[in-house]
């Protein structure tokens, strides 16, 4: 492959997007990002890399798990570069994700709070950890957090 201008190498693609060309070749192993190689084997990438890598970051700092990163961008024609639309399309999907995220979040600080009252330190009646000894109808063993209430 003949470099041209619209193509940069990992190192230039790590400075541009403060990603390391280590996390760079993960996002390639993971088909969230692609390159072309050149005669000598080395990594050369689109300039329009640095776009998929910021919607991978964003996306990333809002906790979208890398595997739902990658489908939504699967999704795009011909592995095109998320366009604002694409972005715009992509946050009102997860969008929804998020705010059930946050509403959990809300309620669990909610019960930190009577939990710093109270201060039972007991497994058994936490009303935060396993509320009514919901874990102990169960059976032994560890539990996982229990549901939102509805």
């Amino acid at each position: 492959m003949t470099v041209s201008a619209d193509h940069m190498a990992i190192g230039e693609l790590a400075d541009r997007s403060g990603v390391a060309p280590s996390a760079l070749r993960f996002y390639e192993r993971q088909g969230l990002i692609f390159s072309q190689r050149t005669g000598g084997n080395q990594r050369r990438y689109a300039r329009a890399m640095l776009r998929r890598v910021g919607v991978i970051r964003a996306a990333q700092a809002l906790g979208i798990p890398l595997a739902r990163i990658r489908h939504a961008l699967e999704a795009l024609p011909g592995g095109r570069t998320p366009t604002q639309q694409d972005w715009e399309a992509l946050a009102r999907e997860w969008g929804g994700e998020l705010d059930e995220r946050i509403a959990r979040l809300q309620y669990l600080k909610r019960k930190l709070a009577s939990c710093i009252q109270c201060a039972c330190l007991s497994l058994d009646g936490c009303a935060l950890y396993n509320p009514d000894d919901r874990a102990g109808r169960e059976g032994p063993g560890a539990r996982a957090l229990p549901p939102l209430p509805e």
